[in-house]
């Protein structure tokens, strides 16, 4: 089995932790779903989060998710001139078989704008 990495991201209409959650909650079923995979082959799981938003913790939608015995970490994305605003961003490392070139990863909403390249 093969460690692999997904990459995802959100861009949020508000800073509310309540869409915090949904949107992040929608954005991890997506990786998840897309990808064929169980919380069981989630090794860990990075959060970062644009410096406007302050309402919650990312990394609290995985665990209203029932990812709970996964370790998790949030940290603040660089504020950089011009960048999208409201935009959690998660870069999940897996256990899969699947080559790197199949691995689905998940941009939702206007953040796909973000990286066209490997959007799906």
């Amino acid at each position: 089995m093969a460690v692999r990495a997904v990459r995802g991201a959100v861009q949020l209409e508000r800073d509310e932790a309540g869409h915090m959650d949904e949107q992040v909650g929608a954005l991890l079923t997506a990786i998840l779903e897309r990808n064929d995979l169980t919380a069981d082959e989630l090794i860990s799981i990075w959060f970062t989060a644009t410096p406007d938003l302050h309402s919650d913790f990312p990394a609290a939608a995985a665990r209203k998710l029932g990812i709970v015995d996964v370790p998790l970490i949030c940290a603040q994305e660089l504020d950089i001139e011009g960048a999208m605003p409201r935009v959690v961003r998660v870069l999940a490392h897996i256990e899969s078989d699947r080559p790197r070139a199949d691995i689905a990863h998940v941009y939702l909403g206007s953040a796909a704008a973000l990286r066209k390249d490997i959007a799906q």
